[in-house]
């Protein structure tokens, strides 16, 4: 008994360690949960992405085509016209004077050419029986060809004085959109470089969509195509898309219709456009956009979301989860971005996990539980909106 009660202290003390190791030992956290993707070959559409101006179909100059002064303008500046309305009037009555002039002469020469008609008339059958002679006979035919070439130089004067007249009301050589009026009413015009330009004409549907291709992209694109890498569209075909200022794509798909046989020296560009149609108007002439241009597949590539890309200084990686789902660090070259998804061309092989969800919590060297990723949104979706602030608490 009295050893019972000497060794009471001692598994006291045994005792409140043991209690105390038990408190400072914390639990174990979760093992993190990381969205992967599994890199799988696979073939993406590959769309280049250029900066163009829009330019429309055709751009034509409104001109005065006779002198006078401008009395009416019969459009609306920056509204549609149709081809052939009258946009403008110049002051007729010079022209109408002259057309009446110029029918007067014809009168007058369709008498003379009649009185030379009946004179010839007369005197042939007489010349054939040696009634006359043979200077009046040759007076006569003669006098017959100057009075029909008279009546011919005379009418072709009417004629021109006609155009004239018609010249005095200016009308749309096409349908578009008339610009700005440059010369106001009462204005004096002529057909002269100076004085003509009355207004523009510019017509948007369909549109034009000028850019530029860089000559070393086009070099890279056709040895990709050459080598397999990238199936082109069938005769060559290349379709585009218009994104817009406010980043929304025009609903209308162009079709590349030219693409100059030349390199620009100074800029090491080449000249090319796209045909859009426009039925509604949305894009104007001079407009910078965005051309979206589909040019083929990338065969065989793996990819992942833009979100599973970091960055540390200069060099491109992606956190890799190995089979013993531990992270690793891997530096990756960047290929081309398509849809929203980024095509690795080194540093990652098929069959390896990749993180895109969770990146935060995939540090290297840890060990991650990989699960299913999220949804990618498409391109273009705006972020979700912001959480409403907190309450402010009330007042007791």
């Amino acid at each position: 008994m009295p050893r019972l009660l000497s060794s009471l202290p001692a598994m006291c003390v045994a005792l409140a360690a043991v209690s105390c190791g038990d408190k400072a030992a914390p639990p174990k956290p979760p093992i993190p949960e990381v969205g992967v993707v599994t890199l799988e070959p696979r073939t993406l559409p590959l769309v280049y992405e250029q900066v163009g101006q829009t330019a429309g179909y055709r751009e034509v100059e409104v001109r005065a085509r006779v002198s006078g002064i401008l009395t009416k303008r019969l459009y609306t500046e920056g509204q549609q016209v149709k081809e052939g309305q009258v946009l403008f009037k110049i002051d007729p009555d010079t022209y109408k004077a002259a057309v009446d002039q110029a029918r007067g002469v014809v009168r007058q020469n369709d008498a003379a050419f009649e009185r030379a008609t009946q004179d010839r008339e007369r005197i042939v059958p007489l010349f054939k029986e040696n009634a006359v002679s043979r200077k009046d006979y040759d007076d006569a035919n003669s006098n017959f060809e100057s009075a029909k070439a008279a009546v011919e130089s005379a009418r072709a004067n009417l004629k021109q004085a006609e155009i004239n007249l018609a010249y005095t009301d200016v009308v749309a050589p096409i349908s578009g959109y008339a610009s700005k009026e440059n010369k106001s009413e009462g204005s004096l015009v002529s057909p002269t470089p100076e004085g003509g330009l009355l207004t523009t004409i510019s017509q948007l549907d369909p549109l034009y969509l000028n850019f530029s291709i860089a000559e070393s992209e086009m070099l890279d694109y056709n040895a990709a195509v050459r080598a397999g890498r990238i199936t082109a569209p069938p005769n060559r075909r290349y379709e585009a898309r218009a994104k817009l200022a406010d980043g929304t794509i025009a609903e209308s798909r162009g079709v590349i219709d030219f693409t100059d046989a030349k390199v620009d020296t100074k800029t090491g560009t080449m000249r090319a456009r796209a045909e859009f149609s426009n039925p509604q108007g949305r894009m104007l002439a001079g407009q910078f956009v965005r051309v979206l241009i589909s040019v083929g597949d990338l065969k065989d590539v793996l990819a992942v979301p833009e979100r599973a890309i970091t960055q540390a200084q200069a060099t491109r990686l992606v956190l890799v989860v190995n089979p013993d789902n531990k992270v690793e660090a891997r530096p990756v070259k960047l290929g081309a971005t398509v849809n929203g998804e980024v095509v690795l061309e080194g540093g990652v092989k098929a069959g390896e996990r990749v993180v895109v969800d969770g990146l935060m919590k995939a540090r290297p060297g840890s060990i991650v539980k990989p699960v299913a990723p999220k949804p990618t949104p498409p391109p273009g979706t705006p972020p979700p909106p912001a959480a409403p602030p907190a309450a402010p608490p009330r007042k007791t």
